[in-house]
């Protein structure tokens, strides 16, 4: 860029001309923060290009090139008919080999749980900050889908994908492009990990309950805009599944040295 010598108070001072940005790249910035802060959603489609253009108050040659750029950053993907998507640029990355490994070490549930202790009660936290009215209009019809669950017989694998999408939610909300980005990476693990615990926290027939309740507490403190009310609720919630879990662990380890203790039927035969 030109610089220019200015003289002012005696002093020579240097500026560097400044130079108006292109059209395009003020849109690829606007769509870009837009992705950032989650109102455009991963597979979401734009506007056709005529609306868009007339939106942003742009020309269509403009549009056109600052979506080329955004489809080379890898944002923007086009399909048949000129319609073009948001791109999953946080799927999940964990693999299927990995979440089996995981499950053959029951003793890394915890580790998962010390892990969702610190991201969900810091996403909570922050979606009660942040959370936009199409934020709560979402969490809200997560939480009516666990409602419906609760009506219904209990199974682990479908409510575990209704479960995960609620706290994914809370994740979204907080607008926070790292966290989310953390979030449905570990979607796989997140929803391994729910499923496994559902199984068990169903043994217990008052556990079901205790949990959608702890997910209201969420909830209203999110939709409250209680920022600390929403990180305690998150803290209360996933409290109580590592401790109920600890106390299932515990149980079955008394009834296994329990039935070791005890001499089989034949031994008895023999005896008398």
């Amino acid at each position: 860029m030109a610089e220019n010598e200015v003289h002012c108070l005696g002093k020579v001072m240097q500026f560097e001309t400044i130079n108006s940005p292109k059209v395009a790249d003020v849109i690829v910035s606007q769509i870009e923060q837009l992705i950032l802060d989650g109102v455009l959603k991963p597979g979401e489609r734009l506007s056709p290009e005529r609306e868009l253009a007339q939106e942003l108050n742009v020309s269509r040659p403009s549009l056109r090139e600052a979506i080329t750029t955004l489809k080379s950053r890898g944002l923007l993907r086009s399909a048949r008919g000129g319609r073009h998507y948001v791109v999953d640029i946080i799927a999940p990355t964990l693999t299927d080999p990995l979440i089996e490994l995981l499950k053959s070490h029951p003793k890394a549930m915890f580790d998962v749980l010390e892990l969702r202790h610190a991201l969900e009660e810091v996403g909570a936290y922050f979606a009660a900050l942040r959370a936009t009215e199409a934020d709560r209009e979402i969490l809200q019809r997560r939480f009516a889908e666990l409602e419906e669950i609760q009506q219904g017989e209990h199974a682990p694998q479908h409510d575990s994908i209704v479960d995960a999408n609620f706290h994914l939610a809370i994740a979204d909300a907080s607008h926070n492009v790292a966290l989310i980005h953390v979030m449905r990476g570990l979607f796989n693990l997140l929803l391994s990990h729910i499923c496994r615990s559902l199984e068990r926290l169903y043994t217990r027939e008052s556990s079901y309950v205790i949990v959608h309740s702890q997910h209201r507490a969420i909830l209203k403190a999110i939709l409250d805009r209680d920022p600390e009310a929403a990180r305690q609720a998150a803290h209360i919630h996933l409290a109580f599944v590592e401790t109920t879990l600890r106390e299932l662990d515990e149980e079955a380890a008394r009834q296994q040295r329990s039935q070791r203790r005890l001499p089989s039927l034949s031994a008895l035969e023999i005896r008398a």
